[in-house]
């Protein structure tokens, strides 16, 4: 697997380049810039790049625009974001543009280097991999559809697990059920939630969106 970097933290970008490197990653670069960066993606081609939210010359939203130029020059690229703190007008967007191949995680997930190479290997794979504190953060301050409180406590639980981007065999796992119970709860969730199975839209995606979509977004 052929990883790009790209973090104006020296010491992360190195650490996190360090740690796949001892998982023999293949890091072809790291970089400090959204230049240096999308120059890299140009050169290597890689198959995932690992880009912070923040970077030069505003720490505002630069390394969110760089990934959106590097997949309109590569279609399809995976894409793992990094952020010190939940962005939630992202999050919520990151879903709401298509979640393929896309990744939100802390920095502090880092540490725990099973879930950030699982996580790594979900987007790669194309999936989608949510960082719990976002979702669980983005719910506390949400004003919930009023669909979802028909909802029981064991399919809320559920549909956390989808939001953060998990398959059912994950989330059976996690919750120590059968992935026939899941099945069961995400139907429910389903019928609940008014998705027929003839809405063109994925329900899977939109009983997700439906989960967050009231959190007020930032001006």
């Amino acid at each position: 697997m052929r990883v790009v970097i790209a973090d104006d933290d020296y010491l992360l970008r190195e650490g996190v380049a360090m740690l796949l490197r001892a998982e023999s990653l293949d890091v072809v670069a790291t970089a400090d810039s959204p230049e240096t960066f999308l120059k890299a993606v140009d050169e290597h081609e890689p198959d995932v790049v690992i880009v912070d939210v923040r970077m030069p010359p505003t720490h505002t939203d630069e390394g969110i625009k760089a990934a959106v130029e590097a997949r309109r020059r590569r279609p399809g690229l995976p894409v793992l974001v990094l952020s010190a703190y939940v962005e939630q007008t992202f999050a919520t967007d990151l879903l709401a543009g298509g979640s393929d191949r896309l990744g939100y995680l802390l920095k502090e997930r880092v540490g725990r280097v099973e879930q950030f190479l699982d996580a790594l290997q979900r987007v790669v794979e194309g999936g989608t991999a949510i960082d719990p504190e976002v979702v669980a953060q983005m719910l506390v301050r949400s004003h919930p559809d009023s669909r979802l409180e028909r909802l029981t406590a064991r399919e809320r639980d559920v549909l956390r697990l989808m939001a953060e981007g998990l398959g059912n065999t994950s989330i059976a796992e996690r919750l120590f059920v059968t992935e026939g119970a899941v099945h069961k709860h995400i139907r429910n969730i389903f019928a609940k939630l008014d998705l027929t199975p003839t809405d063109r839209a994925d329900r899977r995606v939109t009983a997700v969106l439906r989960y967050l979509e009231s959190v007020p977004k930032r001006r």
